[in-house]
């Protein structure tokens, strides 16, 4: 039972939410984000935190907000902390901040993203609090921020209003798996297919897929093995003010994971290349070949020895748990004698993660390394 000092009845709450419509306290902590495979921090969710001292917890304010018709302010408010520091956010990372559907078509929502500008790198994490009422003015929205450079994210994706049919209407660029499918999925083989479908779900839908709640290692290493490309939990790091990384044995962990995979897929041959943001290719001093990668780290361009920059076909991008052999009659298939170019590995999300030299495959199928 919620205790008065808590309740949504709190005479206190007036002027607390007041004061947090004003930006007073109230700020974002930042839960780091984990690239299963690599083993490295790619993002990172805010969540706010409220420096009003006693027991309420963000969960207390949000309910109190909603009771009492300012949620959108809260949401708001919240808003503007989680986008403070954005400009200092890590190299190749993204930021992830919620907002609620039935307040992002709420003006002063609408007016906090304006005011905010460009949104490249930032997902716009839909939370399941409530069912969707009208979805043309949310649809709308959302195509808004898309132009404004902003990706989609649906939050706790196969729990409460966050369904099948609602994945396909938002077709999200990120679907967050629901702890409750994430909990002691090492010992629970219908959460696991359960999982592997979302997983083809979200391949044909284009989207990444990110398990949340992850709390032990035995979880972490069934959903790596299973393919998931990124993961969310306090086992491998909690909330914290800008910016924490990843405990360095779990990193090490995850990292060697990838290399007991069988020798039979591109991920055995895997070697690191100099990469390059496409909003500067040239910044990069390598004198080898560099990848030009966008801001999603998704590589579209190489730029080779001799400085020139060409764009990616399709054909030199190729997953990294491809066949070694099925890659190298994909790289036969390229026209003009490109054959021997650099294959570009990706993940499940199309994140670059490295190459491999063709002369690699064909030393490996020739039985030489």
């Amino acid at each position: 039972m919620t205790s008065s000092s808590t309740s949504v009845d709190d005479p206190h709450w007036p002027s607390l939410l007041d004061a947090a419509a004003r930006d007073v306290g109230i700020e974002a902590h930042y839960q780091p984000i984990v690239d299963l495979t690599r083993g490295v921090v790619v993002g990172y969710e805010a969540l706010a935190r409220f420096s009003e001292p006693g027991p309420r917890g963000p969960d207390q304010w949000f309910a109190a907000a909603r009771a009492a018709g300012r949620l959108a302010e809260l949401e708001a408010a919240a808003l503007r902390a989680a986008l403070r520091h954005r400009d200092a956010l890590p190299v190749n990372t993204f930021l992830t901040v919620n907002l609620g559907p039935d307040v992002l078509t709420h003006p002063v929502v609408q007016r906090t993203l304006e005011e905010a500008g460009r949104l490249d790198g930032v997902f716009i994490e839909l939370t399941e609090h409530a069912p969707i009422g009208s979805w043309q003015p949310l649809l709308e929205q959302l195509e808004r921020l898309r132009e404004a450079g902003a990706l989609i994210a649906m939050d706790d994706a196969g729990a409460g209003h966050a369904g099948l049919n609602t994945m396909l209407r938002l077709r999200p660029d990120l679907i967050k798996l629901d702890r409750d499918l994430v909990t002691d999925v090492h010992q629970d083989e219908a959460k696991r297919v359960l999982l592997e479908m979302v997983g083809t779900l979200a391949d044909r839908l284009d989207a990444w897929l990110l398990a949340e709640g992850i709390e032990t290692w035995a979880e972490t290493e069934v959903l790596a093995r299973m393919g998931i490309p990124l993961g969310q939990g306090y086992f491998l790091a909690r909330p914290a003010p800008p910016w924490a990384g990843l405990d360095p044995d779990t990193a090490l962990k995850l990292m060697s994971l990838a290399r007991e995979s069988d020798a039979s897929s591109l991920r055995y041959l895997l070697q690191t290349c100099a990469t390059a943001s496409a909003d500067d290719p040239a910044a990069s001093d390598s004198p080898g070949p560099v990848v030009v990668l966008d801001v999603h780290s998704r590589p579209v361009a190489l730029r080779d020895a001799t400085g020139v920059t060409t764009a990616l076909w399709d054909d030199i991008k190729v997953n990294l748990d491809t066949p070694i052999a099925q890659a190298a009659r994909r790289a036969l298939t390229r026209t003009d004698g490109r054959w021997s170019e650099l294959v570009v590995c990706t993940d499940n999300a199309g994140r670059y993660v490295g190459v491999v030299p063709m002369p690699s495959i064909v030393r490996h199928l020739a039985g030489e390394g």
